[in-house]
């Protein structure tokens, strides 16, 4: 289905409408929060299977740590390409088409690296999970933009970024389960991330729409009474070129700037997505692997909570101004990165709970007004796929410098490095403190 077609020909705003609007509203932010924590089952799955792999002599020969970095790289690298190329799709031919093939390439990905004999496989399979996961972000954030409005987006799209956090949070301890403790085999981690997924691509198959005249109903604008930045033509117009519809999102300089700041941003919070037990390990070395494991789940539940304050706080207290939330949160990020190495030579682990927490708060609150609310909003309802991929798009380059980074410095010299771009993302962004979208 695609996005062009025409608007419905009367205003339907009644309140025979009103329930109906509310109930697809509600629907609709359900399944695309199922939908892109569903992909985390299918994402965390390598993460999970590397255990197994460093412990198991039939392949640790040749998948050995540092081919497994290398592979992370590879996805990482065809996860910001991805980015860059399906947010402009998801525009043109609406989100449901990018998201169902994507949920479906991932599973099948998946699935094969789970029962491929041949371990050369793995490196295409790798980038064709980067590719299928990247289809999530931007095209959900557009289907959400079209049921909910500029001046509520803060607080809803902040609720619904809770969605990766917790697909972090359960996703590995999830298939970790079924792989180690049911099958006791490193390849079901794979599958079982595949069935989830599976399982997902049916229920968005079923519940998900583009937009609310595809239910016969009016634009969420109308249906709020939110005045746009200019009048609405209804006629039908041809889709735009891939290429037209990219450089109409990007040529807004704001959009350039969301994209810079995020790629400054990003490393920081994959570098401990994905290296957080080894930080806890080399800063607590008497640490166990159990409690190394544990230890960082405070950076990933601070995360559930991050985004839905911070939209809360960008509705509320700023009038729905979004960088100056993100501002803050930035430099409330760049405090707690140069204290944390001073503060955990101690090796407390109460203490390294609490700094992990704090760091969840603030990078997952700018990542969420950053990534998510500034760029639907500034991309406009139009061009959301193509603003949120573009912003995604860059900060996916950053996520590959941040699987990398780790296993060549130190902690510290890591934070401290970390802690310099987040406050020259700050720089960046304070002067736009009084922008705002044209919708609002």
């Amino acid at each position: 289905m695609t996005e062009t077609g025409a608007a419905t020909s009367a205003p339907l705003v009644n309140d025979a409408v009103a329930p109906l609007y509310r109930r697809w509203r509600v629907r609709i932010f359900a399944v695309t929060w199922i939908a892109y924590a569903g992909f985390y089952f299918t994402r965390q799955a390598f993460s999970v299977a590397k255990v197994g792999i460093l412990d198991d002599p039939a392949v640790n020969l040749t998948l050995t740590k540092a081919m497994l970095g290398n592979l992370d790289a590879l996805y990482l690298a065809a996860y910001a390409v991805g980015q860059f190329m399906w947010g402009t799709l998801a525009d043109r031919f609406g989100p449901r088409v990018v998201l169902l093939g994507g949920l479906l390439m991932s599973a099948v990905a998946a699935a094969l690296l789970g029962v491929v004999s041949a371990l050369v496989l793995f490196a295409p399979l790798m980038i064709v999970q980067g590719l299928a996961q990247s289809t999530g972000w931007s095209s959900l954030c557009k289907n959400v933009a079209q049921f909910f409005a500029v001046r509520e987006r803060g607080r809803v799209l902040g609720l619904w970024s809770t969605n990766y956090a917790f697909g972090g949070l359960v996703a590995g301890p999830f298939v970790g389960w079924v792989a180690y403790g049911i099958f006791d085999n490193w390849r079901a981690a794979f599958l079982a991330g595949a069935a989830v997924v599976v399982v997902v691509f049916a229920l968005v198959a079923m519940l998900q729409r583009n937009r609310p005249v595809d239910v016969g109903l009016p634009p969420v604008e109308e249906f709020i009474g939110e005045p746009t930045a200019g009048a609405v033509d209804s006629r039908p117009h041809p889709p735009r070129s891939v290429r037209e519809a990219f450089m109409a999102a990007v040529r807004d300089r704001m959009v350039l700037t969301l994209g810079v700041a995020y790629f400054l941003l990003k490393p920081a919070r994959y570098a401990i997505l994905l290296w957080g037990p080894v930080i806890v390990v080399e800063r607590i070395p008497e640490a166990g692997l159990l409690e190394a494991v544990v230890i960082p789940v405070a950076f990933g539940a601070a995360g559930l909570i991050a985004p839905i304050l911070v939209g809360l706080v960008s509705d509320k207290l700023f009038s729905a101004r979004r960088v100056p939330p993100a501002v803050l949160s930035l430099l409330g990020l760049v405090a707690v990165l140069v204290l944390f190495e001073p503060l955990t030579a101690s090796g407390n682990v109460v203490l390294m709970v609490v700094l992990l927490a704090l760091i969840g708060l603030t990078v997952y609150a700018a990542d969420a007004m950053i990534s998510c609310v500034c760029a639907v909003d500034f991309g406009t309802s139009e061009h959301a796929g193509a603003s949120a991929g573009f912003v995604n798009g860059c900060g996916s380059v950053g996520a590959i410098l941040g699987g990398l980074l780790p296993g060549y410095l130190s902690t510290g010299s890591l934070f401290y490095g970390f802690a310099g771009a987040a406050l020259v993302a700050a720089v960046l962004l304070a002067p736009r403190w009084n922008s705002r979208p044209a919708a609002a």
